[in-house]
């Protein structure tokens, strides 16, 4: 399977309350079954040296799409606040474990089709491991670019269709799927590989620019894995990571992309978690909290607030 180790507890597709449907990790022990117990250390320290290399050292407010259970959030340390959302209660919680709960970090259950965000907030968003499950990912993009401040930084990794494993395989005839065909490829239910001019493609309509182009991973074989030391299998990978610059043949690639300034300044960061947030149903910035929940004055939603978690996901 090119790009992506298959999780072995396949996730579950929500397709009621989302249109498209979304990936649901509730309940998944994916953190230890796969990173933890997964042997999947080399990948864990690679993505580690590409987010140096891409990250701000600091800033206001970051956006983790699809933080899971907070595995890369302690590598944002430099930013004030962290905003972790994940469709899963079940993965946040297990976040909330790693990091505690409160202080810096506000943890946010909620579809990226529909995020419950106001306009123009985050000075830096991530998306790592996460577009590969979007079916209609130029969507989801557009989502994330709307959530982003003036001069924003947004870091994306993708599973690259185009990598060495996958043109070998075409070639051969042991594949059916064009690697070099700009269409994304689903390999498994809600699991997508996409092109780099794709992607290339999408952000720029969306009015990004890309800064820098990392191709990461050039190790993602188990024979290598088992005979070198993670550790430094990771520090060759991250010398080669700047050929992304002239090739993507990777199963991973990671973009820095920069939303335009303005010429207005950036918008101002609210003190209130409350302010934050929008209502996702009718586009309202003014929510009421109450006990358990918050509130939409305009279209009477309510949306539940648990042992910590705004849950966006449906109405209570």
């Amino acid at each position: 399977m090119a790009g992506r180790h298959r999780y072995p507890q396949e996730p579950m597709a929500n397709e009621t309350m989302t249109n498209p449907p979304v990936c649901n990790y509730e309940g998944s022990d994916y953190q230890t079954s796969f990173w933890e117990q997964g042997g999947r250390e080399y990948e864990d320290r690679a993505e580690a040296i590409a987010l140096r290399k891409l990250l701000p050292k600091s800033g206001k407010i970051m956006l983790e799409l699809g933080a899971g259970a907070g595995r890369n959030t302690p590598r944002y340390a430099g930013f004030e606040r962290i905003v972790l959302l994940d469709y899963s209660t079940t993965q946040l919680a297990q976040a909330q474990e790693r990091l505690g709960r409160g202080g810096k970090h506000i943890y946010v259950a909620a579809d990226i089709y529909r995020l419950p965000f106001r306009e123009g907030l985050f000075d830096a968003a991530t998306m790592i491991r996460t577009l590969h499950h979007m079916a209609d990912a130029p969507r989801a993009l557009a989502q994330i670019r709307d959530a982003l401040s003036p001069g924003a930084t947004f870091i994306l990794e993708f599973a690259n269709k185009l990598n060495l494993k996958s043109i070998l395989r075409y070639w051969l005839g042991r594949q059916v799927w064009n690697p070099f065909g700009l269409e994304p490829v689903e390999f498994v239910k809600l699991n997508f590989d996409f092109h780099p001019k794709a992607i290339r493609n999408w952000l720029g309509e969306l009015g990004f620019s890309i800064e820098r182009t990392l191709a990461v991973s050039h190790f993602r074989l188990e024979i290598l894995k088992r005979a070198v030391p993670a550790k430094l299998l990771a520090a060759l990978d991250g010398l080669f990571q700047p050929t992304g610059a002239l090739w993507q043949l990777t199963p991973s690639v990671f973009l820095k992309a920069r939303m335009p300034e303005n010429k207005h300044g950036k918008n101002l960061i609210p003190d209130r978690v409350i302010d934050l947030f929008k209502c996702p149903d009718c586009g309202n910035q003014k929510l009421e909290e109450r006990e358990g929940h918050l509130y939409c004055p305009q279209c009477d939603a309510k949306w539940a607030l648990r042992e910590g978690i705004y849950d966006f996901r449906e109405k209570l």
